[in-house]
């Protein structure tokens, strides 16, 4: 049903509205260089962002413009099970393919909150449903065991997985079988895993017909080497929103010194400044490394040592009145 090379697409905007000249443009550049189908309306396409009346525009003119020529799954995601519905049965009246559902984001709901919240959609809806899971972004992460149970209603076909875990392939396999549609949201590790796993199976090929001991032994070097490779193909997990050292060492120290700290809470500027936690001391020290990208080294009891060059990027909302308090506050200096 869907398989290949999905393009998520941006919206241009231009004069503070949707540049529908330049969507278009982008919508048959993409079909004229093949790409196997179209996701208007997408994180890509910042859909958080877009009011309900843009929001339909863009799935409509996708629809109009690629004109059945190859499929198009709308992102009809939104943290209100009822603003959901809404956008997915527009898209499902208008023609989509598919919808494209996020995880509800901010609202952290539990197991049994993304199932029901799901089912009301599928139960109001008929069209195939792709679950989008990206705990990065919507802070909450959809179990296997959930996911299953979803794949048992009439519309649940499949997931845009990114949760950075490349073990989910293989779980979501077991669990659901080839009928499960699963496509990566990770694109800059998606073709390497692909390349060195076919390395592997074809390595495991020619152990079985390898009768000469020099031979075998390297191909046995080259199977282990390739495994080791295999392990290390991470999704990387850039942005984070805890602000504690600890946090942010874990993230940075397995991705080479990167991350980004994002976060709707101004007490995360006191995590920083060491107000909150490390008994008053600060923090900001380290912090200012990443700012800098300076190196770094940290050592935590029982842990590993973390060496790296840090660099980091800080964004935090909140009132006005709260973040100059605690920026004027005795902790900042």
């Amino acid at each position: 049903m869907f398989k290949g090379s999905n393009v998520a697409l941006i919206t241009p905007f231009k004069n503070n509205g949707l540049d529908e000249e330049a969507y278009i443009k982008l919508i048959h550049f993409h079909m004229d260089n093949g790409t196997s189908g179209l996701v208007p309306a997408g994180t890509t396409g910042e859909s958080p962002t877009l009011n309900h009346k843009e929001h339909q525009r863009v799935i409509d003119l996708c629809i109009k413009e690629s004109n059945g020529k190859i499929p198009v799954i709308a992102g009809t995601g939104s943290n209100s099970t009822e603003e959901a519905i809404s956008l997915t049965s527009h898209a499902e009246k208008v023609g989509a393919n598919g919808a494209l559902i996020v995880t509800p984001y901010y609202n952290k709901p539990t197991q049994e909150g993304l199932y029901q919240h799901y089912k009301a959609i599928n139960d109001k809806c008929g069209i195939p449903i792709i679950i989008y899971n990206i705990p990065g972004r919507s802070v909450i992460d959809m179990s296997v065991d959930t996911m299953a149970r979803l794949f048992e209603l009439k519309n649940i076909v499949g997931v845009k997985d990114a949760t950075g875990d490349l073990d989910r392939v293989d779980q979501q396999l077991s669990k659901m079988g080839k009928e499960f549609i699963q496509l990566t949201g990770n694109d800059d590790n998606a073709f390497e895993r692909r390349r060195l796993t076919r390395n592997i199976a074809q390595i495991e090929k020619d152990l079985d017909k390898e009768t000469n001991p020099n031979g075998n032994r390297e191909l046995q070097a080259r199977l282990k080497a390739d495994t080791e490779k295999l392990k290390k193909v991470a999704f990387y997990k850039h942005s984070i929103d805890d602000g504690t050292a600890e946090a942010i060492e874990s993230v940075a120290g397995r991705q080479e010194g990167y991350f980004s700290l994002i976060s709707a809470e101004a007490t995360t500027i006191e995590i920083l400044l060491g107000a909150i936690y490390g008994g008053g001391k600060s923090n900001l020290g380290m912090y200012l490394k990443g700012w800098d990208a300076e190196y770094s080294s940290i050592e935590r009891a029982g842990r590993e040592t973390n060496d790296a060059w840090y660099c980091g990027c800080l964004a935090v909302a909140g009132q006005s009145k709260s973040i100059e308090e605690i920026l004027n506050s005795k902790s900042s200096l």
